[in-house]
């Protein structure tokens, strides 16, 4: 095929340093020299494949979001980052700002690797109050706690090559120190002792962190960063444990439209997702200030489904909330890694590795006396919206015609409407394109499933574990009407289903562009109801 960009050859440098590369989330390991492929210029795949409204990094390999929080008009993304390479390696902290939630500008990496260790995932706290004493000047220190992830120790086969450090900022997030007396928590002879996630606890007047120590959840307490009391643990009985638990997240959150408040503990696990790989389940209940209690329906819930999921497509893991949210905006504002340990170092882009979702307000609501932690896009994303088209009401054949007169671009498409009066019957739509990829998110009500197939997507063989099977969610009941939204960004295609109560994320990579919609059934009755179709202005 002839190439109409002008495309340099890709150099191939070999990696001198032998490393510990991690294929299931830092924990299954194996050592060898790997040969890292460095593009010297954008290719064609860079530019069908770089996305336009997720975050990624402009070079080399990026993982789990790290020490998110808000301050002066700025929200910090932090990530796990190896910027010398386009597969895991010694990881470091990135960093990222944004001052609308979208547009994410990258800055210099914040956090090294030094003696103690690599750094690995965690969380960062705005210390208004100056509780750990790192004020200087009155200006307000932020507070950085990471997992130390000792290389040495791990090959020498010691247990507690994990332990937790602290850094803190005097000038809001661009640059750290590390604190002199590092590490604050030691390891008590646990594997996988990581990913600390840390919140002030107003009611109870101290900090609060949740910590992944392999099959369950350590809870620590601290009146200044420091110095740490283990509170309790949770977990070993809970949930799914197909695999390792990571990256806790536990805060409060009001249930929408009562005086009901409930807490919230995520917790990721790699692998056993719903459909393969990486996930992250949750769980709702109570906390007391010293342990995390699940509440009684909830239990209920995890009886009948084993784990309760944020997001059953496959490419959604390690998402934790960012600190420091005003009161007076009050969400819950979260963003997850979009990949998965089963193929994130194969997919196929090569200057860079890894997107973030787009950050995502997370509610809770209480339906049929259940608990339901639901997830849609931020309301900044509407910002952008632009080339837009509303219908009251549509028939199925019109929509194709629509989106092609209005000439909307499928590389950056927020498609919402609604379903009415559904039968027990298969309901498809549709994207592809004329060199025969395809993408197909489907509501069967005979299989009483909702389902999203990149098999047939476009370049799917890279990874046997990318798309062997169709990823499906398993309703309770058939759906009678239903709410969909869906972001398609040239390759990750995020649904959201009746306002995020059922959610699903996943990657694909076509030949082409996709450019064509169609929406099929063999039910000749139901309805498109209050279309909305937009291109995204990026």
């Amino acid at each position: 095929m002839i190439n109409k960009f002008n495309i340099k050859i890709i150099t191939r440098l070999v990696l001198v340093a032998t490393l510990m590369i991690y294929l299931n989330c830092k924990n299954d390991k194996q050592s060898y020299s790997e040969e890292i492929e460095v593009a010297e210029n954008f290719t064609e795949d860079e530019l069908k494949y770089r996305p336009l409204f997720h975050f990624t990094p402009k070079n080399n390999w990026m993982n789990d979001p790290n020490g998110m929080f808000y301050l002066n008009g700025k929200y910090h993304l932090y990530f796990q980052h190896y910027p010398d390479g386009n597969v895991w390696g010694p990881m470091h902290w990135g960093h990222a700002i944004s001052e609308d939630l979208i547009n994410f500008e990258e800055q210099p990496i914040a956090l090294y690797p030094d003696e103690i260790g690599l750094i690995f995932s965690g969380s960062a706290v705005v210390d208004y109050n100056n509780t750990s004493g790192f004020s200087k000047d009155g200006k307000v220190p932020v507070v950085a706690i990471y997992t130390y992830h000792n290389m040495e120790g791990e090959k020498r086969g010691d247990i507690d090559f994990q332990t937790q450090g602290i850094a803190y900022s005097l000038d809001e997030g661009m640059t750290w120190t590390k604190y002199s007396e590092n590490p604050v928590i030691k390891n008590p002879g646990i594997k996988d002792f990581r990913d600390p996630k840390v919140f002030w606890d107003n009611h109870n007047s101290k900090w609060i962190m949740s910590l992944a120590a392999g099959n369950k959840i350590m809870i620590y307490s601290s009146a200044n960063l420091k110095e740490w009391k283990f509170e309790s643990e949770f977990g070993e009985d809970n949930g799914d444990h197909g695999g390792v638990w990571e990256c806790p997240d536990l805060f409060p959150v009001k249930v929408k439209d009562s005086e009901e408040y409930k807490w919230a503990l995520l917790v990721s696990i790699n692998p056993s997702g719903p459909n393969g790989g990486s996930a992250t389940q949750y769980f709702i209940g109570d906390f007391d200030g010293h342990e995390f209690t699940i509440d009684d329906r909830f239990s209920k819930q995890l009886d009948e489904n084993k784990a309760v999921w944020l997001d059953y497509g496959r490419d959604n893991y390690a998402g934790v909330t960012w600190s420091n949210i005003s009161d007076t905006d009050g969400r819950k504002l979260f963003i997850g890694w979009m990949s998965n340990w089963d193929y994130a170092r194969d997919v196929p882009t090569y200057k860079w590795r890894s997107t973030m979702t787009v950050p995502r307000e997370l509610n809770l609501i209480k339906k049929n006396n259940e608990y339901i932690l639901k997830s849609i896009p931020v309301k900044e994303l509407n910002d952008f919206k632009s080339k837009t088209i509303e219908k009251d009401s549509i028939e199925p054949e019109e929509l194709s015609k629509v989106i092609e007169t209005a000439e909307i671009d499928f590389n950056k498409l927020n498609l919402e409407f609604n379903f009415k009066n559904l039968k027990e019957n298969k309901y498809q739509i549709i994207f592809n394109n004329g060199n025969g990829d395809s993408l197909i998110i489907g509501l069967n009500n005979n299989s009483k499933t909702i389902y999203l197939d990149r098999t047939k997507s476009g370049k799917v063989d890279f990874s046997e574990k990318f798309a062997p099977n169709i990823s499906k969610v398993k309703l309770s009941d058939m759906i009678n009407d239903a709410k969909f939204q869906i972001l398609l960004d040239k390759t990750s295609v995020e649904l959201f289903v009746n306002d995020g109560e059922i959610v699903m994320t996943e990657l694909f990579f076509p030949n082409n562009p996709l450019d064509q919609i169609s929406i099929i059934s063999e039910d000749s009755y139901f309805i498109i109801k209050n279309i909305v179709i937009s291109e995204l202005n990026f």
